[in-house]
């Protein structure tokens, strides 16, 4: 081991590959006390993770972070491409998959408790984790190696909890149950693009810390070639990952700046009128809705502002809403 890898790797607290290969492969050890244990506590923070999620409560959410056992198959799978072990990478990721399964339908069956679906998009429990983007990969990388290093090193075990609130995989599969149990698949879909790029990103980290560590050059691992076409994979994961990551962030930056851009431009607008006030802007799609609060109900008219808002491209849609529900499409 080189002086860098010693230092974030002691060799006194380096866990040999044995223990590593013992801690995460399900099939290994103690079979059945480690697969029992693993569906009960991923059936109980599924179902924590559903409730939280329906009670937009982040301390429920949390405790399903918590105990939520997902990790532990998924960094199987890095530890399997890292030795060059295509059974313990396929029987993880079976695992990993049945997890999904269960969870989704657990979310799914909690979705009957959902009297309004429309209530959903205002649940910061759904709405945080239904558009992800670049900075939520960012921070699943960096949660990643944390939870490497920890499976790596004795003296680490300690922040594993804090690993498991951070890298969130649960919560955003109890998400895609509840939304798909109501029909809201767009709100689905983006939760569970979530999940797979923490997953990917967890998969990417473990790889890397468990090459520092020493594991690929055991005596048990294989050849570097048949390594190498598992690493081409998880690569062309991370990229096909990666691309909607980045056009959801370009697309998050872009309504922002609009949105200040129609904001701007209908507060001059509505200073025309002293008793009359702008409350707040939103999207829907690329349909952004101005609300304005007024003592009569009435507004100005809306060239000047129709005007100001020339710039923006001609695909997003402006309406003016004001407190009597009253709507004035502009655009």
């Amino acid at each position: 081991m080189s002086r860098i890898t010693e230092a974030l790797i002691p060799p006194s607290q380096r866990l040999s590959a044995d223990e590593l290969h013992e801690t995460l492969n399900l099939g290994a050890g103690e079979v059945g006390r480690k697969r029992s244990a693993f569906l009960i506590m991923l059936v109980l923070s599924a179902i924590i993770a559903a409730a939280g999620v329906l009670g937009d409560s982040t301390a429920t959410v949390i405790g399903a972070m918590i105990i939520a056992p997902l990790a532990t198959p998924i960094l199987g799978i890095a530890l399997g491409i890292v030795v060059g072990q295509l059974r313990l990478v396929v029987s993880s990721l079976l695992w990993v998959l049945l997890g999904v399964v269960l969870v989704i339908t657990i979310g799914a069956m909690f979705a009957v408790f959902v009297a309004d679906p429309s209530e959903l998009q205002s649940n910061s429990q759904i709405t945080g984790r239904t558009s992800p983007g670049l900075l939520d990969l960012a921070a699943a990388l960096a949660t990643g190696t944390a939870g490497a290093f920890a499976m790596s090193r004795r003296d680490l075990s300690a922040v594993l909890p804090g690993v498991a609130i951070a890298i969130s995989l649960v919560p955003p599969l109890g998400v895609v149950g509840v939304c798909a149990g109501v029909g809201e698949w767009d709100a689905a879909v983006g939760a569970l693009w979530l999940f797979l790029s923490n997953v990917v990103a967890l998969i990417i980290a473990g790889s890397v810390v468990f090459t520092l560590a020493g594991y690929a050059r055991e005596p048990s691992s294989l050849p570097t070639a048949r390594r190498r076409r598992a690493y081409a994979i998880v690569g062309i994961a991370a990229v096909i990952v990666v691309i909607p990551l980045a056009l959801n962030t370009v697309a998050s930056l872009l309504l922002t700046s609009w949105g200040l851009t129609i904001r701007n431009a209908s507060q001059e607008w509505i200073s025309a009128d002293p008793t009359a006030s702008i409350s707040d802007v939103h999207w829907v799609g690329l349909n952004a809705t101005i609300d304005v609060v007024t003592d009569d109900g009435e507004i100005p008219a809306t060239d000047d502002l129709t005007a100001a808002l020339d710039g923006l491209p001609e695909f997003v849609g402006v309406t003016v809403r004001v407190q009597t529900e009253a709507e004035y499409a502009i655009r």
